[in-house]
């Protein structure tokens, strides 16, 4: 019987922790797990088979980071040929071939590009399926696009079942900040066999996730907590959560639904024996999620259909000459720039055309989704007529985009439909086939149904199916507006899809096109549309849009109305209609481009402020509260790390202008203070070292980055040589925690004045304590804090 076949009737059971397992049988501290599937395979085995003697239906392989960021090519597939053969040993029903996540930051956040990532996780796959592994468990993933080009390089390269688990934070979201109502829709529109959760936290603390996750998700879900949380005793990790306590909350879980269950860190086989006694005496649990039509971002999630959604126009070339000189430019700051302005006017998605028959539409598309992803959390609805750049843009868009758009024509179908399924989207249906627009509504209905049909076949549901039943121009032809009208009524009583309509076609050719424009969008919303295409630069449009809210109950108490009724006005000027005019960014001073972390624009901002003003005076008065701002907006949740990220890339453009004029003058940037940053030697996980570098470094300091799996003896000379006063220790693991320990002892031994701040996943201020730090950095803003009072 296959683990899926399985599934359909039963609860299934995963192994516990590895990590602590070896440690507890000889791995060194900071000791690489993986490569005890080479230098001890008898002991890989054992746990194994303590694990299957526990009543384990699945062995997970010991390769979690088995990747070519810590070992070769060719030594990444000795160490998952070994991990396989070993797990299969045991005997289980399955071996799950276990991939984590690479231990970096994906571009524009970090260095490592899409296709890098892909081919890693590629290699990995193809050698997993060749040495039988009968499922792979992508999991600890925080990164919802990187969980997707993991999926992506499972499903195109191997036949194997994929299990994802992503993991969440106690403020409910994921160090990059995803919520896991976003994670589940995307995940699994994108056809993943299991979806759910892992490490980080006990069962107890999971459980507000599981009730989100359990809400969307139309898949068996995974739950694989940690055994609490860890902490010190006589020197040692210990996880103090007993596997009775550990069974007690996991049993609520599976009376709500949850199918898979296992334990993350910490667990032992005995906490498998008797998760294996609960299951034996439990009935599996059927939930009933929610459906409807979900468009999200990375970090975002929009339902369509509650009230009225504004869908942006204005990143569309046609008629709109500057747009179409920025393309050829490739002047990604000018789209940027309408993005940013539609975004504050009201729109809730963002259209993205890009198509000009002289550039490289797929290559611009994936570079346009990419840096408005980047800076901005509203989902993007990807256009074109150029099934290469749908298909680009749907490949790297992070979350679940709208895709416009499907027609009825079979060959339109043949080609769009089969990527909006594989890349999980919604798409947008036109009503028109190889007839063109037909002139009832009936036979545009008739389309609409032929376009819902067909997706199906592509497992396509009708929630993910969205209506344009397509507006001609009432100057032309005046009989067919209210046709169009009627279609959404149809479409809406006979296959209750959203709709879509475009809206500036309506007046096209005649006056006052707001006007024309605004009292079709108010016939249209009551024939039962959900989304207009829109300017949402237009006061005289968004005057129609606020009334609406207001009448839907979108505008709770009628604020939003109000508010701009007592002669508040929209921040950038409407452009009657022509959608010529380009937004300005006049409101913004360095300060505002920082916190909006509008980085194609600091630079020149910076040159301009230099013929008034010195570099400090820039720094102080511009740079540092503007951080602040963002630092303050970062810690209460109102901005998540891409946005921090941006942020602090669009200060460090500024800071290479006031480098250049320095060096010019002959001059040098006074630096607040010198410190040293180093991931302790053992781990390889340097994610959140670089963010605080980037952010220390913004706010003036100088930053001695030794990198990652530093040895004990390269961070003493460091300190020693350089005189360094203060020094920042990261580590992710708690295998690695002692050696962190060790470092502050040796350099305290020869340098007793240091200071330390210590950070990382694992790390509390119990850590603190125990390792004999000064400080717990639990974030990039608190280094900035305590550097503050260290140099102050």
């Amino acid at each position: 019987m296959t683990i899926l076949t399985a599934l359909k009737t039963q609860i299934l059971l995963f192994d516990g922790a590895m990590g602590t397992q070896l440690q507890n049988r000889g791995l060194p501290i900071g000791g690489i797990p993986e490569h005890f599937n080479l230098t001890h395979p008898e002991v890989v085995a054992a746990i194994h088979r303590d694990y299957v003697a526990a009543g384990a239906d699945v062995i997970t392989t010991n390769t979690f980071q088995a990747n070519t960021t810590k070992m070769t090519a060719d030594g990444v597939a000795e160490t998952i040929r070994a991990a396989v053969a070993l797990a299969k040993q045991a005997a289980p029903k399955y071996v799950a071939y276990d991939m984590g996540p690479t231990g970096q930051l994906l571009q524009p956040m970090g260095t490592l590009s899409f296709e890098a990532a892909y081919e890693m996780f590629k290699h990995q796959a193809i050698i997993a399926e060749q040495a039988g592994a009968d499922l792979v468990i992508i999991e600890t993933v925080a990164d919802l696009l990187e969980a997707k080009i993991a999926v992506l390089a499972v499903k195109e390269n191997t036949k194997l079942p994929v299990f994802v688990t992503m993991t969440y934070q106690e403020d409910g979201r994921t160090f990059v900040g995803v919520d896991p109502q976003t994670a589940t829709l995307t995940l699994q529109n994108l056809g993943v066999d299991v979806l759910g959760v892992n490490c980080s936290l006990g069962p107890k603390e999971l459980a507000p996730i599981v009730d989100k996750i359990l809400e969307y998700a139309q898949m068996p879900v995974m739950v694989q907590a940690n055994a609490g949380l860890p902490q010190m005793a006589n020197g040692e990790t210990v996880y103090k959560i007993t596997p009775e306590t550990y069974v007690a909350y996991t049993q609520k879980l599976l009376a709500q639904g949850v199918a898979v269950v296992g334990g993350c860190c910490g667990t032992t086989p005995e906490f498998i024996r008797q998760l294996r006694s609960l299951i034996d005496q439990t009935e599996k649990v059927y939930p009933e999620p929610k459906s409807g039509t979900f468009i999200t971002s990375g970090l975002k999630t929009l339902e369509i259909g509650k009230g009225l959604t504004l869908i942006g126009e204005r990143i569309n070339p046609t008629g709109k000459p500057r747009l179409k000189a920025a393309l050829r430019q490739n002047n990604i700051g000018y789209l940027i720039q309408e993005a940013v302005a539609q975004r504050d006017a009201g729109a809730d998605i963002l259209d993205v055309n890009v198509g000009l028959p002289e550039i490289d539409e797929a290559q611009m598309m994936v570079k346009t989704i990419v840096e408005l992803q980047s800076l901005l959390d509203l989902p993007l609805q990807i256009d074109s007529s150029e099934v290469a750049a749908l298909e680009a843009g749907a490949r790297h868009y992070n979350g679940v985009p709208l895709v416009n758009s499907v027609n009825g024509k079979p060959s339109s179908l043949a080609k769009i439909l089969p990527i909006v399924a594989k890349y999980g989207g919604v798409v947008l249906g036109l009503c028109l086939d190889e007839t063109g627009i037909p002139e009832t509504a009936e036979k545009r209905y008739q389309i609409a149904e032929k376009i819902v049909h067909e997706a199906g076949k592509y497992g396509i549901t009708p929630d993910r199916v969205m209506i344009d039943p397509l507006v001609l121009t009432a100057s032309a032809q005046q009989d067919q507006v209210l046709v169009t009208l009627d279609t959404i009524r149809l479409v809406k009583e006979r296959l209750g899809c959203k709709t879509v309509v475009g809206l500036s076609n309506i007046s096209f050719g005649l006056p006052n096109r707001d006007l024309l424009n605004g009292t079709f969008l108010a016939q249209a919303f009551g024939a039962g549309l959900d989304a207009p295409i829109m300017n949402p630069l237009s006061d005289d449009m968004m005057r129609v849009v606020r009334s609406l809210k207001v009448f839907t109950g979108q505008d709770s108490n009628s604020a939003e109305y109000i508010a701009k009724a007592q002669n508040a006005t929209i921040a950038v000027t409407a452009s009657n209609g022509s959608g010529n005019q380009a937004p300005t960014d006049d409101t913004l001073d360095l300060k505002g481009m920082i916190i909006k972390g509008r980085k194609e624009l600091t630079a020149d901002e910076t040159r301009k402020m230099l013929e008034t003003l010195t570099p400090l005076e820039i720094v102080n008065a511009y740079f540092i509260p503007a951080l602040d701002v963002v630092g303050a907006q970062f810690e209460k949740g109102e901005l998540f790390l891409p946005q921090l990220m941006q942020s602090a890339e669009a200060t460090q453009q500024a800071q290479e202008v006031l480098k250049v004029a320095l060096a010019k003058s002959g001059q040098q940037s006074a630096s607040l203070g010198k410190l040293l940053l180093a991931t302790v030697e053992g781990d390889i996980h340097d994610i959140g070292k670089n963010i605080v570098k980037m952010i220390l470094e913004n706010y003036g300091y100088a930053v001695v980055d030794l990198g990652k799996d530093v040895p004990i003896e390269t961070v003493v000379e460091t300190v020693v040589t350089q005189k360094i006063k203060l020094v920042g220790l990261s580590a992710l693991m708690t295998t690695t925690v002692q050696n962190m320990k060790k470092t502050i002892t040796a350099v305290k031994a020869v340098a007793p004045d240091t200071v330390f701040m210590v950070g990382g996943a694992v790390l509390n201020e119990e850590y603190r304590e125990f390792v004999g730090a000064d400080y717990y950095a639990k974030d990039a803003m608190v280094s900035v804090e305590i550097a503050q009072t260290f140099f102050k």
